[in-house]
């Protein structure tokens, strides 16, 4: 498709535009694998259709506004370029595109304080720790409040875990095979903290010492795809600082928190730390890739069968293109049966703050995720995602079943420990 993009008045972040507009054929193959495109039907809900409108937009053929609510709209789950058979980096393409429009659009006053609460509160534990225990007497307001405030009130536990501080070094246990730093993550230290905790375990039980920076801060990718590129970069430079690089991997146990971490090469795309960028997101892996590649002790046979349903976070299968390990390291547990989730590649609807900002799209997701889910007769579901867990732990809970959701990590250490 040829393309009359001035990407010259663009800068570096036009070249990337530009590069993944012209390798779309518009061939549709696109359209069954996007969520958007599923729930509404609607061509501009779709990939294909979203990238026309960017096309539009860059060659001044188009008003960006009259495209936002179709680009809004999109997850950026990358189940499109898992199905592009041209090979379309449309994940690099709407969120380069997103940075690069976030400052030219008009939001409401209402609007730009919700996105800014969200920014300068899920990122940091402490302050989402307060803003979630307020949010929890939010609840008895909620019939007074609009949708848009529901939403985040409906995510919220009941009760929030016992906060659990990390150390800043773990040994491993035995002879040492490997040594890591990890990235903790920062909802999910509130939500979940039971995820880190596992992860340490697991590592440690299989030779792995771990070290968790004390400077790190949030990975950058909620800020990343929702537009606000500077605040991204200045989490990321301090991650830069903050890694140490006489390790063998940076891991991570959280499936968009680790996508974001590789994406830095795009984010620095034109910036000086631009090479720095590229050699940290070599050295990042998923926990369940590094450990699937490290080999690890077999867990002990399970006193009884536990049928699981594994669930593929988008930023892991799509982005990251991990599939095989987590499924790997479930099968290693004798007695464990493991089973595919109709429709397993289409979104849960979580998508970061998505489902924050978009709840009802969000919603018909998540409810046909748990249908899926509960259609294979699991016992138990497996994820590797705070998002993912989140969502599909609520809509459960919505149709009255509230089945035990675990990360992956989770599983493997409840089985070494004998308490699966």
């Amino acid at each position: 498709m040829q393309h009359k993009i001035p990407t010259q008045n663009i800068g570096p972040q036009g070249e990337v535009m530009a590069h993944a507009i012209e390798a779309c054929v518009h061939c549709g193959f696109c359209l069954p694998a996007c969520p958007t495109y599923a729930v509404l039907g609607e061509e501009m809900d779709s990939p294909r259709g979203r990238i026309f409108l960017m096309k539009e937009v860059l060659e001044g053929s188009l008003p960006l506004e009259e495209t936002l609510p179709y680009l809004d709209r999109c997850l950026g789950c990358l189940g499109c370029v898992t199905a592009c058979p041209s090979g379309v980096p449309y994940g690099e393409l709407i969120t380069t595109f997103r940075g690069w429009s976030e400052p030219k659009r008009h939001r409401s006053p209402f609007r730009r304080v919700f996105r800014l609460a969200i920014q300068e509160t899920l990122p940091y534990p402490a302050r989402f720790r307060m803003a979630a225990a307020l949010g929890r007497l939010g609840k008895l307001l909620r019939p007074l409040l609009p949708r848009v405030l529901q939403a985040p009130l409906d995510l919220l536990p009941d009760q929030l875990p016992m906060a659990e501080p990390l150390p800043e070094v773990v040994a491993a246990v035995g002879t040492r095979r490997a040594r890591v730093a990890f990235l903790a993550g920062c909802a999910q230290q509130v939500l979940e903290p039971g995820f880190n905790a596992a992860t340490l375990r697991v590592l440690a039980q299989n030779g792995v010492e771990v070290v968790i920076p004390k400077g790190q801060s949030c990975c950058g990718a909620l800020a990343m795809h929702t537009g606000e590129r500077e605040r991204a970069l200045g989490f990321a430079r301090n991650n830069l600082r903050a890694f140490p690089k006489d390790v063998d991997a940076i891991v991570s146990n959280a499936a968009g928190c680790g996508s974001g971490l590789r994406e830095y090469p795009l984010l620095f795309h034109g910036e000086p730390e631009e090479a720095q960028a590229q050699a940290f997101a070599a050295r990042v892996k998923d926990v369940s890739v590094f450990l699937a590649e490290l080999g690890i002790t077999p867990p002990p046979p399970l006193k009884n069968p536990l049928r699981v349903a594994y669930h593929d976070a988008c930023h892991l299968a799509h982005a990251q293109g991990v599939r095989a390990e987590p499924r790997k390291l479930l099968l290693s547990i004798p007695g464990l049966e493991l089973v595919e989730i109709p429709e397993g590649e289409l979104c849960c609807g979580s998508a970061g703050t998505y489902n924050l900002e978009q709840p009802e799209i969000a919603a018909a997701l998540g409810e046909r995720k748990a249908k899926n889910i509960l259609s294979t007769k699991a016992q138990l579901v497996a994820t590797g995602n705070i998002g993912c867990f989140t969502q599909i732990q609520t809509h459960l809970k919505r149709l009255g079943r509230e089945l035990p959701v675990l990360h992956t990590l989770e599983v493997l250490d409840r089985a070494y420990r004998g308490t699966l």
